[in-house]
C-alpha cells in the first residue's frame, strides 16, 4: 500500500484468492484477508486463481481460454472460459490424459503453470491449442478488476461473509487415525 501510496483507510474492498492451489497458502492468504477485511468493516471478495490468471488473456475469434495449474501427481486444476470471460464450467482436478474429454471442442489457448502441459495434451490428441503471452501465475490487479466488477454488478453487502477455500482434492496431512483434518475437503 506504501508503494500504491494508498493509505488503509482509503479503502472500498478487499479481493482475495480461493484457490485451487496449496492447502497451506490458501489457509494463510484467506485468513490474513479475513483479518483485514474484518479489522476495517470491509466487504471481502473470492476469486479464484484460475479465473485470475485466465483475465488478462485475449482469445482469438473461435477460440476459448483453458487456465490450467500443474497439480502435480500427473494432474492439473483446470477451468475453461469463453473468449468473454465467462466460466464454460466449473474449476476441477483431473488427471492430465483425461483433461481433453472435459473440454468443449474448438480452439484454445492455455494460460497458468499446467498451460504446457495441457497444450501438449491437446496436440497429442490433434486438438489446437496455442500458449497465452500472459503471466503462469494470477497478478493482484486482475483479481482487483474481477471483484471489482463483482461489487458493481452485485453490490457490496453481497461479500460481507468471507468467502471459503476452493479445495479440489483432499491435504495430505492426517491426524492420527488417518483422519483428515479438514472434512469434507
Amino acid at each position: 500500500m506504501a508503494e500504491a501510496g494508498v493509505a488503509p483507510a482509503a479503502l472500498d474492498a478487499l479481493a482475495v484468492t480461493v484457490g485451487p492451489g496449496t492447502f497451506t497458502g490458501l489457509r494463510v492468504g484467506l485468513a490474513a484477508a479475513r483479518g483485514l477485511a474484518l479489522a476495517r468493516a470491509l466487504p471481502l471478495v473470492g476469486v479464484t486463481t484460475l479465473e485470475a490468471v485466465a483475465f488478462p488473456v485475449e482469445a482469438r475469434d473461435g477460440e476459448a481460454i483453458a487456465a490450467a495449474f500443474d497439480a502435480r501427481r500427473g494432474e492439473i486444476y483446470l477451468q475453461v472460459f469463453d473468449a468473454a470471460h465467462e466460466a464454460l464450467g466449473e474449476p476441477m482436478i483431473v488427471a492430465l490424459a483425461d483433461a481433453p474429454a472435459h473440454m468443449p471442442g474448438g480452439r484454445f489457448v492455455a494460460v497458468g503453470t499446467g498451460a504446457g502441459l495441457l497444450a501438449g495434451e491437446l496436440a497429442a490428441k490433434g486438438v489446437a491449442c496455442r500458449l497465452a503471452d500472459a503471466a503462469a501465475q494470477p497478478d493482484a490487479l486482475s483479481v482487483a478488476r474481477i471483484a471489482q466488477a463483482r461489487i458493481a454488478a452485485h453490490g457490496p453487502d453481497r461479500f460481507r461473509l468471507a468467502p471459503a477455500p476452493l479445495y479440489l482434492r483432499a491435504p495430505d496431512a492426517k491426524l492420527p487415525g488417518g483422519l483428515d483434518p479438514v472434512p469434507g475437503a
